[in-house]
């Protein structure tokens, strides 16, 4: 699993996850978002376009990810999920608890309209 972070213009950040989201590649982006936490980073995305596999570990961690967002209010939208992801999301029913748009463009306008306390 590779994670690649990307910031755009507005200063949200865009984490690319690639290939599958399993155990280990959980772990290393729960380390990403307490570092992201640390740093005050308020904005972000999680692309999970060339993510194609997902484990039960990869959704614990979505979950981690979509919980500490609301907890610590940051705004946070997932994006770009192809099947075998949203079969394993919709299968845990999950899908009402995650932020998730179908486009990269849609993700940035709803992580830009939420607002900030």
């Amino acid at each position: 699993m590779a994670i690649k972070v990307l910031k755009n213009d507005e200063n949200i950040y865009i984490v690319e996850l690639q290939n599958e989201l399993d155990l280990f590649s959980s772990n290393m982006l729960k380390e990403l978002v307490m570092k992201m936490v640390e740093k005050k980073i308020e904005r972000f995305i999680i692309d999970l376009k060339k993510t194609e596999t997902i484990t039960s570990a990869g959704l614990g961690a979505l979950v981690y990810v979509s919980s500490t967002a609301k907890k610590m209010d940051f705004a946070l939208a997932f994006t770009n999920i192809n099947e075998a992801v949203k079969k394993a999301i919709d299968i845990t029913k999950l899908t009402g608890y995650f932020p998730i748009t179908p486009t990269l463009k849609e993700a940035v306008e709803l992580v830009r309209s939420q607002p900030r306390t």
